[in-house]
């Protein structure tokens, strides 16, 4: 495996970055919310951002934007007349962040093809999504990624919205009822029908190997994202749940990201989890929380920020609701990782993540 170059890295991202920034700050292309917003905030981004640390001269990306605003504001001028897709993220309470698009899931997804094997995915066979479908990107992403690799998906829905609002108001109960609910359709795919493949969230993937072998099943890789897995969690999963010859796929995406993947793990990690952006389409920064124009020390707590860099949607430095360790660039990622991504603050307050 070649050696990581950042130098290199960073000069690509960086003719990306302005590539786009061009893109959505002409007239003749961009869309209405960041024109608007240039000539208010009275400079040319077009002149001024260069590099990564240009990117410092934009404030924090307010997620209020995606909250209240209509989305067309978002369309390129480019994209006029064409339909979009309407993703959500959030909303447990009031109106939740949206996030238009058109292919960039299909680019995010497809690139991720290439990172899982074979032997855990064979091809031309058959998924099983247990997660969270309706107005989320996650759905049609993982089909197209199915798809990709010559693959059809089965799909089990779940409402992460509703387990969150019956944890929030102690319906402990109705959760679990909901939960075994969910597994249930699960456990009854497995059983009748010829499944290689599963996504799911690692607690629903905890509680379907309560219910079922999933290697006699069929199941020889688990794509597994959504709530915190610390190392002890990963090795229970790996060792217990998996029994060490499942093939196991964490990755930390979202809607506004698109999917950041694991680097294989390693004795010395000690289960913990490195995840890498897929730059130069987004860059994530473990910053500190209350100095947030400076990164941490490698290997030191910190939030969560995000920029999203494609011609569809361009978002500078989005505080996320998470903190993470900065890492390293590793193995084929010359640049920047997070680990142990958790809830931002969950050391100091209880955090209600529900099964996803």
């Amino acid at each position: 495996m070649s050696t990581p170059n950042p130098e290199a890295a960073k000069a690509q991202l960086e003719a990306h970055l302005r590539d786009i920034i061009q893109w959505h700050f002409n007239p003749e292309t961009g869309s209405q919310f960041w024109l608007n917003w240039a000539a208010k905030a009275g400079w040319d981004p077009r002149t001024e951002i260069h590099t990564v640390e240009d990117l410092l001269k934009f404030p924090h990306f307010q997620d209020e934007w995606l909250r209240d605003l209509q989305p067309e504001v978002w369309v390129p001028k480019a994209f006029a007349g064409r339909p979009f897709n309407i993703f959500e993220t959030g909303g447990t309470t009031g109106m939740p962040k949206q996030r238009i698009g058109w292919e960039d899931y299909k680019t995010d997804y497809s690139e991720f093809s290439d990172k899982i094997s074979d032997e855990h995915f064979p091809r031309n066979h058959y998924w099983l999504m247990m997660g969270p479908t309706g107005p989320r990107r996650l759905r049609l992403a993982i089909e197209h990624l199915a798809n990709v690799r010559g693959s059809s998906c089965y799909f089990i829905d779940l409402d992460p919205r509703w387990v969150k609002r019956l944890i929030t108001n102690k319906h402990f109960d109705q959760a679990k009822a909901y939960m075994d609910h969910v597994v249930d359709q699960a456990a009854t795919i497995l059983k009748h029908r010829k499944v290689s493949g599963l996504f799911t969230t690692p607690k629903l993937l905890e509680a379907l190997a309560e219910r079922v072998d999933i290697w006699e099943a069929g199941i020889r890789g688990v794509f597994c994202g959504g709530t915190t897995m610390l190392p002890q969690y990963t090795r229970f999963i790996v060792e217990e749940v998996l029994e060490n010859r499942i093939g196991f796929y964490p990755t930390y995406g979202n809607t506004l990201m698109g999917l950041a993947a694991s680097v294989p793990l390693k004795p010395e990690d000690q289960y913990s989890i490195s995840y890498y952006a897929p730059q130069p389409r987004a860059i994530l920064r473990v910053v500190d929380p209350e100095h947030t124009e400076k990164t941490v020390e490698y290997d030191a707590w910190g939030r969560v920020e995000l920029t999203t860099l494609t011609k569809e949607f361009f978002m500078p430095r989005f505080l996320e609701r998470d903190e993470a360790i900065r890492r390293k660039p590793r193995n084929q990622y010359a640049w920047d990782g997070v680990a142990e991504v958790r809830p931002f603050g969950a050391m100091q307050k209880t955090i209600v993540e529900g099964v996803y």
